[in-house]
């Protein structure tokens, strides 16, 4: 008997409200047979720093002001990500779970079909490749991050509609301004997106409707449409208040 999962779409949030959920959706996964997988994008866009970044070092706080761009810093690891022209992802499930191997790596790469598949539904070639990313044509289309905690596990990650490099080192720190060009000459020549790979800009539905799809099947699992509980939108609400929407946070490194 193939195995339910909960499948969320919660649209278009601010960073902080993003991470919260995530955080909130984590947090009451204790017990629960079946995982969660969620769908999202960001509004405004957004720079999400790893755990162990110092977001003085990584980021032009000031030029972000200026634009308007939100900061926020994940509970997983990983570099800093600018979230423009991407659908999001995550997957909440309990590490005991019998697909979700103890090994790291095997436990990315389980988790990282449902990428895979839905890329090829929608006429692009990728692979794992280890540690955490996704290419096609040997460019990274998508990046991944994962925590375990409270006896769960969370991956998230991106899959690039369209890629800015120019912006992106507009809002990042450089040590060096005169190495920029060849920085995003570099980035440019690793970095494709499913618009690029394609030769068109490609619809956010069809994006999604690929990804539900490729998720299913990749990870062998019935995904009913679902919405977060009440009892997670008010826990996401008091972790953004609490954690993800203040300076505390985002800048403790």
């Amino acid at each position: 008997m193939t195995e339910t999962w909960r499948l969320l779409r919660t649209g278009a949030m601010d960073a902080a409200s993003n991470m919260a959920l995530d955080e909130a959706v984590l947090s009451l996964n204790k017990g629960k047979k079946e995982g969660t997988l969620r769908f999202y994008s960001w509004e405004p866009k957004a720079i999400s720093i790893g755990y162990f970044q110092g977001i003085n070092e990584e980021v032009d706080i000031r030029k972000c002001e200026e634009l308007g761009v939100d900061v926020v810093r994940r509970i997983t690891g990983g570099g800093a990500v600018y979230h423009d022209d991407e659908l999001t992802y995550s997957v909440i499930v309990d590490e005991r779970h019998p697909n979700i191997s103890n090994n790291i790596l095997e436990s990315y790469d389980y988790l990282c079909k449902g990428i895979v598949n839905g890329l090829e539904r929608l006429g692009i070639d990728s692979e794992f490749k280890p540690i955490n990313d996704i290419i096609t044509g040997g460019k990274k289309i998508s990046g991944n991050a994962q925590t375990r905690r409270m006896g769960s596990v969370l991956q998230h990650g991106t899959i690039l509609r369209t890629v800015d490099v120019r912006t992106m080192f507009d809002l990042l720190l450089v040590p060096d301004e005169k190495i920029r060009d060849k920085m995003i000459s570099a980035v440019e020549e690793r970095v494709t997106s499913i618009s690029d790979m394609l030769g068109e800009k490609v619809q956010d539905d069809r994006i999604l409707e690929a990804m539900v799809e490729g998720f299913s099947e990749g990870l062998g699992v019935k995904l009913e449409p679902g919405e977060p509980t009440s009892e997670e939108w008010e826990m996401m609400k008091t972790i953004r208040s609490e954690k993800y929407g203040t300076r505390e946070w985002n800048f403790k490194r």
